[in-house]
């Protein structure tokens, strides 16, 4: 019976293990069409240019095929060294994403402070010679979100030094119509509408985060239980 029900755990951990392989894969081939076909499009953060949705894709597919694949092997073979080491990653990505969780509730007025004036130096970029990624993220986000500006439109006032803003902020897009009125611009700001679309989203958003988090405990279980019978198999054959 015990042995039915491990071979069961087994078989049940290398299922799991290949879709997140196969689910890191895609992730990574996303984020590789991503940087090879839309490369123009960047952060929207002057301090960390690196941070585009594409990098975020590969890093993140990355990480998944290679723990994926430590998983997968490590239950099929009974493999020792990679059950403890996928049992390892596993584990300092849950406490991180835990500790990630703690710092962002305990400073999230800072966190938002920051972010609000690291967007702001982001708009000094906007339209500049090597920026078109970040030029072309802002101008997607306003005609997305029908917003203008990081907190307030006149944020675009001290990067042209006039009082004008970009075409996307437009009601009705049309070329040079940020010199017009400001009755024809939106007026919205871009942070507080994403942060309320994030907002609206977030009973989404945290059953996605409980079931990864749910996945992952069931992950550090499952592998601790066939590495401590591989351990017993080895003492008693030895």
């Amino acid at each position: 019976m015990a042995e039915g029900c491990l071979r069961a755990l087994r078989y049940g951990m290398v299922f799991f293990n290949l879709l997140f392989w196969l689910g890191g894969c895609g992730i990574l081939g996303v984020g590789v069409w991503l940087s090879i076909t839309q490369g123009n499009f960047a952060t929207l953060s002057s301090s960390l240019p690196s941070l585009s949705a594409a990098n975020l894709l590969i890093a993140v597919g990355s990480i998944i095929m290679v723990i994926g694949c430590l998983g997968c092997v490590g239950a099929v073979k009974e493999n020792r060294p990679l059950l403890l080491s996928f049992f390892i990653l596993l584990l300092l990505i849950l406490l991180l994403e835990i500790l990630f969780l703690i710092l962002f509730f305990a400073y999230q007025d800072q966190i938002d402070l920051y972010a609000q004036s690291d967007l702001k130096k982001g708009l000094q970029l906007f339209g500049t010679e090597g920026n078109i990624g970040l030029t072309n993220a802002w101008s997607i986000v306003q005609t997305d979100f029908r917003c203008c500006g990081v907190t307030n439109h006149t944020d675009w006032f001290h990067v042209y030094n006039a009082t004008r803003v970009p075409d996307s902020c437009c009601l009705e897009y049309s070329d040079n119509c940020g010199l017009e009125n400001p009755g024809t611009w939106w007026t919205a700001p871009c942070y507080e509408r994403v942060k309320g679309w994030l907002q609206e989203n977030l009973v989404a958003l945290w059953i996605f985060a409980l079931c990864t988090a749910l996945t992952q405990i069931l992950g550090l279980v499952f592998s601790m239980t066939i590495f401590c019978h591989a351990v017993k198999v080895d003492t008693f054959y030895a």
